[in-house]
């Protein structure tokens, strides 16, 4: 079985920021499998189904950001989900907009939701998606580019990328680590070209 978890806040205040790339991401798998994820489990919200043959369990955590570990790591403990199954999707300001990349395992960078992943599994090699959502061209702190409001534009890039990010994360499933790297990293999102805001 595979444990597929999106990274975000819960709440409509949250939902359209760049922090919940990975909430969006599991809506995009889920809606091609035509899975519901509204069951309450394991500190978030849950939805069942398959990838060709394969078993998959969708996971938002409801946690909010910098709690996000305690849900996986209940998920991943009840289903005894071996760290290779694990996929773990969310925003990396080290990324331009519109870009996304599959790692194998790696530390958790500046990012507190995966800080809290690691920090509850205690491990660092599992499967990650990032969805790249820049730095911020005009300054922002971290605080307000990640949970700051978006352009119209800008949600355009993010949601093509969420989209790849999700098609990656069935290819993981469906062909292998190492197959969906070679098929999904070398693509580069679309490039935003407005100034002033990313």
């Amino acid at each position: 079985m595979y444990l597929i978890a999106g990274l975000g806040n819960p709440g409509s205040k949250y939902e359209n920021t760049r922090h919940n790339m990975g909430f969006k991401t599991v809506d995009n798998i889920a809606s091609e499998l035509g899975v519901d994820i509204r069951k309450s489990k394991f500190k978030g919200l849950i939805g069942e189904g398959k990838i060709g043959k394969e078993k998959v369990l969708l996971l938002k955590p409801q946690t909010y950001m910098n709690l996000s570990g305690e849900s996986v790591r209940e998920a991943a403990m009840y289903y005894d989900i071996p760290r290779e199954n694990l996929i773990v999707i969310y925003d990396d300001m080290d990324l331009p907009a519109g870009d996304i990349r599959i790692r194998k395992s790696g530390g958790p960078g500046t990012h507190n939701g995966m800080k809290s992943v690691v920090s509850q599994l205690g491990i660092k090699d599992f499967p990650r998606i990032r969805v790249g959502v820049g730095s911020g061209l005009n300054g922002d702190d971290i605080v307000n580019h990640v949970i700051g409001k978006v352009s119209q534009r800008e949600m355009s890039v993010l949601e093509d990328a969420c989209r790849d990010a999700a098609a990656a994360a069935c290819d993981i499933v469906r062909i292998g680590i190492d197959n969906a790297m070679n098929r999904h990293n070398g693509k580069a999102g679309k490039e935003l070209k407005e100034t002033g805001n990313n």
